[in-house]
């Protein structure tokens, strides 16, 4: 009967003590399950410290400039510059030879001119000479004339044709061609022929705009 009383009392006791046991495992378990669902807190952010400097230091504030992008744009603005350049070397050279062109068609026409204005003066002096050897001609013939026959025909002729066969006339045949001419006519072609002298002689050059 002891030992029976014994027992009773001890197995109440050892399940009681086992559910404590189990009861703290189970809360043990719990926590540790709650836990390991739960974020990671972030570790904590430490801020580096700046040196302390007296108020009377001043530290000179440097900006930085992207060295790369500095360089590439001094490049850019070197090579528009050459661009510039060379489209202006070439805009005169292009000028340059135009301007060779002109003056050489120029050259080409001033030759042209000169080689016709010479041709103009041999044909002028060439006119000249065969108007000078008619008029010699004709002169001649009024020359081989007596004075009487010529006056006779003086008297009639067409006055610039008088003109310029008494113009070429010897002196003495012409003094003596004007005695036997009318007197009126005689002199008109004097007053006349005097006036186309004093023309010549003025419209000639100088004899020193010749020698120069």
């Amino acid at each position: 009967m002891a030992r029976l009383s014994w027992q009773r009392v001890l197995l109440p006791a050892t399940i009681a003590v086992m559910f404590v046991a189990f009861s703290e495992r189970a809360s043990t378990l719990a926590i540790a399950a709650t836990e390991s669902r739960m974020p990671a807190a972030s570790a904590p952010v430490i801020l580096p410290t700046m040196p302390t400097k007296s108020p009377d230091t001043k530290t000179p504030i440097v900006q930085a400039t992207p060295t790369g992008a500095d360089d590439t744009s001094g490049l850019g603005d070197l090579r528009r510059q050459r661009e510039a350049l060379d489209r202006r070397a070439a805009a005169l050279d292009e000028r340059a030879e135009l301007l060779g062109a002109a003056e050489q068609k120029l050259q080409a026409r001033l030759e042209q001119l000169s080689v016709l204005q010479e041709r103009l003066e041999q044909t002028e002096q060439q006119r000249k000479a065969r108007a000078s050897a008619n008029w010699n001609g004709l002169v001649k013939t009024y020359e081989a004339m007596k004075p009487e026959d010529a006056a006779a025909i003086f008297n009639v002729l067409d006055m610039d044709v008088l003109l310029e066969v008494l113009d070429r006339m010897d002196d003495r045949k012409e003094a003596a061609v004007l005695a036997a001419m009318l007197p009126e006519r005689a002199r008109q072609a004097t007053q006349m022929l005097a006036r186309k002298r004093l023309q010549e002689n003025a419209d000639a050059p100088s004899p020193v705009a010749q020698h120069g």
